[in-house]
C-alpha cells in the first residue's frame, strides 16, 4: 500500500517559493497544495499570512514586507475585497521611493493578475484581502 503524501502545512504562517493562486473566495486562498484562511501577501520570498481585514488598514506597518523585499519586486498588486478602495496617496509615493509600483484592484483581479505575471516571471508580489 503506498503511503499517502502528507499535505503541506501553512501553520507558521509562511511557504517559501513563489506560488500561483489556485483559488480564492469563502475568506481565504489555496495555493502550493495548501489553504489559508484570511489575507495573504505573495512576496518574492514566499507567500505570508497578512493580518488586514479591510482596505483602511493598508499602511506602511502592513506593508513592511514588502519593504524589505523591494529590490525584488517592482509592481505590488492590491487586492481590496469585493471592492476597488483608495489607497491613501502617500503610501504610494512611499513605495515608490523603493521602486515598487502599485495597483489597486479587486482581490479575484489582483490575484488573476498576479498569477498571470508570475507565469511571466516578472518581479511582482500581492497583498490580497480575503473575500467571502
Amino acid at each position: 500500500m503506498a503511503e499517502r503524501e502528507t499535505p503541506k502545512s501553512f501553520e507558521s504562517g509562511f511557504v517559501p517559493g513563489r506560488h500561483i493562486i489556485d483559488t480564492y473566495g469563502n475568506g481565504g486562498f489555496r495555493f502550493a497544495g495548501m489553504s489559508h484562511r484570511g489575507s495573504i501577501l505573495m512576496l518574492p520570498s514566499g507567500v505570508r499570512a497578512w493580518d488586514v481585514l479591510e482596505p483602511r488598514a493598508i499602511d506602511r506597518t502592513a506593508l513592511r514586507p514588502v519593504q524589505a523585499e523591494a529590490a525584488g519586486i517592482e509592481l505590488l498588486l492590491v487586492g481590496t475585497g469585493l471592492d476597488i478602495a483608495a489607497i491613501d496617496p502617500a503610501l504610494r509615493g512611499w513605495l515608490k521611493d523603493f521602486g515598487v509600483g502599485l495597483d489597486v484592484m479587486q482581490t479575484g483581479a489582483a490575484a488573476r493578475t498576479y498569477n498571470i505575471l508570475v507565469a511571466e516571471n516578472r518581479k511582482v508580489a500581492a497583498a490580497l484581502i480575503a473575500v467571502a
